[in-house]
């Protein structure tokens, strides 16, 4: 009997310091989701009083958790605002249509099911092998502007996250030579509907990680998911082996993108090189480069370079 209670004990009791550490760990990770969401939010204007937010929900992990996080907030927020949630059924072949209206429903809010057999086009329109990704994402942005247009809806929140426009930056440098990404708030090209991107700083291993512990009804894209040589596929593995093997070099990317220096850069329609002149005037914003390094800044550099220096 002695053994039995010493053998067993343990275990009980690591089971139990697990399960809290699990606990400990969703109640932080929840917290941040909220706070991250909220703090893009409040950064770029997304949600005024009285907006109706149409919050696009597509079956996969990200809207999913847009949804969730932004269902949480409204519940605490200092502003009143209405939220509908909206799916485009595409009419893939398999897709289980009666996924995402149980969900919703359960969830009990208000939401919008829209049936568009936009995937019998794309299919028509794009050669075997090709990716489909403009044509399909065109088709289903037309959609929901209109849809939009019919509920009322003052915004439309989609679910993108940190990572997707990290990606969608060096898809642009390396294949479109623009320095451009997916901006966390826009106008719509005809003037009509503002977009929003709530999760803009949030990263994709929490949604991963939120997803799992929410237990979502993922919905997997039969139309683009197959499609393995993607080159946003590549640029997001690209990121991954970053991200696990040099800590820290994500987060600095994404903030270097809200910390840009246009006179260090060579557009010439965002700094008037060709206007610029020597002033004598000193500018506390300007090129430090030929300024005598500081006794503090020396005392931290290379050996070799103090040598130079002296």
């Amino acid at each position: 009997m002695n053994a039995v209670w010493i053998d067993e004990a343990p275990a009980a009791a690591d089971a139990t310091a697990n399960s809290l550490k699990i606990e400990r760990e969703t109640h932080k990770l929840e917290k941040r989701l909220c706070r991250q969401v909220g703090q893009a939010i409040v950064d770029y204007n997304m949600i005024e009083e009285g907006d109706k937010v149409m919050v696009c929900v597509s079956g996969g992990k990200d809207s999913y958790a847009l949804l969730d996080i932004l269902l949480k907030l409204k519940a605490r927020a200092p502003i009143h605002f209405d939220i509908v949630a909206v799916n485009l059924d595409q009419k893939q072949p398999g897709f289980p249509e009666e996924v995402l209206p149980k969900y919703l429903s359960d969830l009990g809010v208000d939401f919008h099911i829209e049936n568009q057999d936009t995937y019998s086009i794309v299919k028509r329109v794009i050669p075997e092998g090709k990716t489909t990704c403009g044509l399909c994402s065109r088709l289903r942005r037309g959609i929901l502007y209109r849809v939009a247009d019919e509920l009322g809806a003052t915004k439309v929140a989609l679910g993108h996250h940190r990572d997707d426009m990290l990606q969608t930056f060096f898809l642009n440098m390396f294949f479109a030579a623009k320095l451009k990404s997916m901006p966390p708030k826009l106008v719509s090209d005809d003037g009509k509907h503002v977009v929003i991107r709530p999760l803009a700083y949030v990263a994709e291993k929490d949604t991963v990680r939120w997803a799992q512990h929410r237990d979502f009804p993922i919905i997997p894209c039969t139309l683009c998911g197959s499609q393995e040589n993607l080159q946003r596929k590549q640029v997001g593995e690209m990121l991954r082996e970053w991200d696990r093997k040099y800590p820290g070099r994500i987060e600095n990317m994404f903030s270097a993108m809200q910390n840009v220096v246009p006179s260090h850069l060579l557009d010439g329609t965002l700094h008037d090189f060709k206007g610029l002149k020597a002033t004598g005037v000193a500018d506390e914003n300007g090129d430090k480069a030929f300024d005598t390094p500081s006794f503090d800044l020396l005392s931290q550099a290379p050996a070799a370079l103090r040598i130079v220096q002296g």
